[in-house]
């Protein structure tokens, strides 16, 4: 398994990051691969897993998954099955100007895909 960037740990799962100039970019007809990896057509339609605020880099994130990822997740199977996609999206956090007290998302940073593949990943775990 490897983290690119976030250096943590998850069972099973490999993080490829893709940097964007921003996320209203055509980010899956514009990203380089890493890893072999690009930005999958359509992955802003995906289903919400989780909204996070990430203090440490002072950003949004929020973490979508493809039909595939929430069946599995629907059906509590472990480890997710090959085919299986996350992306996370960033964007920095920054004090609303027109609320005293509250912040939303200023400008995006990253996308991060993850995708499980067991066979072309096997030396990660997948």
């Amino acid at each position: 398994m490897t983290w690119v960037f976030d250096m943590a740990s998850a069972a099973s799962v490999t993080w490829v990051l893709a940097l964007l100039p921003t996320l209203g970019a055509r980010a899956d007809e514009q990203a380089s691969p890493v890893f072999g990896v690009t930005v999958p057509p359509g992955y802003r339609r995906w289903e919400l897993i989780a909204p996070a605020h990430e203090a440490g880099l002072d950003e949004f994130r929020a973490i979508l998954e493809n039909p595939a990822a929430m069946a599995a997740y629907r059906a509590d199977t472990l480890p997710f099955p090959d085919g299986t996609i996350l992306a996370k999206l960033a964007w920095k956090h920054v004090p609303s100007a027109e609320v005293a007290g509250a912040f939303v998302p200023g400008a995006a940073t990253t996308v991060q895909i993850m995708v499980k593949d067991a066979k072309r990943y096997a030396a990660t775990g997948g």
